[in-house]
C-alpha cells in the first residue's frame, strides 16, 4: 500500500513536472516567434513584457477566456476526447526522461528498466488524438489532415524506432538513465554509424511531430489548419500544448540517446541537459522557417525509399561493429 508520505511526494513531483511542461511550452512558443522573426528580419513580439516575454502568457489567458464552440454535426465523444489523447500521453512520457541530478538528487521521476520502450509506446498513442480530431470534426479538411497524419507517423515510425534500437544496442540497456551512463567515455554521436542514426532520428522525429518541412497534416494553404480547424479556445490550446511538448520530448530523446544526455564538464548536469535539448529545438525551428513544405508523395517516398533502407543498413552495420 502506498504510504501517505509517498503519495505526497508523488503529488509534488507531478505538480513540478506539469509546471515545467506549461512553462516550457510557453517559452518555446515565444522563442519560436523570435527565431522566425529574426530569420525574416523582424523583431517579433515586443509589446507584452521585455522583448515580448509575456506574450505567451497573454495568449494563454486569451484562449482560456474564448467561447468554447462546438460545431454542428461533430461526433461529440470523439471530438471532445481528441485533445486529451494529444496531450496526456506526452505528459506521461516525462516519467522516464533523465534531467540529470541536482544537489545529489536524480531528476527523473522513475527510471524504468524498459524506459525507452515505454516512451515509444506512449508517443505512438498521440497519433490517435490527431486522427480522432480529424474524424470527429465532420469537416473534409480536418479528415484529410487526420488521414495524412496517420499515414505520415506510421511511415516515419519505422526509421525512428530503428535508430532508437541502434542506440539501445550500443548501450546494452533500455533504461534511459543507463543509456546516458553508457556514454560516459564518449557520446554515441561521435561514432560514424551512430552519427547517421542520430541524423535519421532527427529527420524522422521532425516528421513525427508534424513540423515543417513535414507539416502536411496542417498545411494551411491546402487544409486551412488540418485536423484542428474546428477547435477553439481551451481545446485548441491543448493541441498547441501537445505540439510543443512533443517538440521538447523528441529533442530530449535525441540529447539522451546520442549526445550524452546530462553529461558534460564544469556545468551542473541539469544545465547540460537543457542546453543540449533547447539547442536541438532551436535547430528544428531554424529548419522550419527555412525549408518549404514537401508534397505528400515526396514525403512518403522519402520515408519508404530512402530513410527506411538506410536505417536498416545502418542497423546491420552497427550489429557487425558490436560482434566483430
Amino acid at each position: 500500500m502506498v504510504s501517505i508520505l509517498t503519495f505526497i511526494v508523488m503529488v509534488i513531483v507531478g505538480a513540478v513536472v506539469l509546471g515545467f511542461i506549461a512553462v516550457s511550452a510557453m517559452f518555446l512558443i515565444w522563442w519560436e516567434r523570435k527565431v522566425a522573426a529574426h530569420i525574416q528580419t523582424r523583431y517579433g513580439p515586443m509589446r507584452v513584457g521585455w522583448h515580448g516575454a509575456l506574450q505567451s502568457v497573454a495568449d494563454v489567458i486569451k484562449l482560456l477566456l474564448k467561447e468554447n464552440i462546438t460545431p454542428e454535426g461533430v461526433d461529440k465523444p470523439v471530438w471532445w476526447l481528441a485533445p486529451f489523447f494529444a496531450v496526456v500521453p506526452s505528459v506521461m512520457v516525462f516519467v522516464c526522461i533523465p534531467f540529470g541530478n541536482l544537489f545529489g538528487i536524480d531528476l527523473i521521476p522513475r527510471d524504468l528498466n524498459i524506459g525507452i520502450l515505454y516512451i515509444i509506446a506512449l508517443t505512438s498513442v498521440c497519433v490517435l488524438g490527431i486522427f480522432m480530431a480529424g474524424w470527429g470534426s465532420n469537416n473534409k479538411y480536418s479528415l484529410l489532415g487526420g488521414m495524412r497524419s496517420a499515414a505520415q507517423i506510421v511511415s516515419y515510425e519505422v526509421p525512428l524506432i530503428i535508430s532508437v534500437v541502434t542506440a539501445a544496442m550500443f548501450a546494452g540497456t533500455l533504461s534511459m538513465q543507463k543509456i546516458v551512463e553508457a556514454q560516459k567515455g564518449m557520446w554515441f554521436v561521435f561514432q560514424p554509424n551512430m552519427a547517421l542514426a542520430f541524423l535519421i532520428f532527427v529527420i524522422s522525429a521532425t516528421a513525427e511531430i508534424n513540423r515543417t518541412p513535414f507539416d502536411i497534416p496542417e498545411a494551411e494553404s491546402e487544409l486551412v489548419a488540418g485536423f484542428h480547424t474546428e477547435y477553439s479556445g481551451m481545446k485548441f490550446a491543448m493541441f498547441f500544448l501537445g505540439e510543443y511538448t512533443n517538440l521538447f520530448i523528441v529533442s530530449a530523446l535525441a540529447a539522451t540517446l546520442f549526445l550524452g544526455g546530462w553529461q558534460g564538464p564544469f556545468l551542473p548536469p541539469v544545465l547540460w541537459f537543457l542546453i543540449k535539448t533547447y539547442g536541438i529545438i532551436t535547430v528544428l525551428m531554424w529548419v522550419r522557417w527555412t525549408l518549404p513544405r514537401v508534397r505528400v508523395d515526396q514525403l512518403m517516398g522519402f520515408a519508404w525509399k530512402v530513410l527506411t533502407p538506410i536505417a536498416f543498413a545502418n542497423l546491420a552495420v552497427s550489429g557487425w561493429v558490436l560482434l566483430r
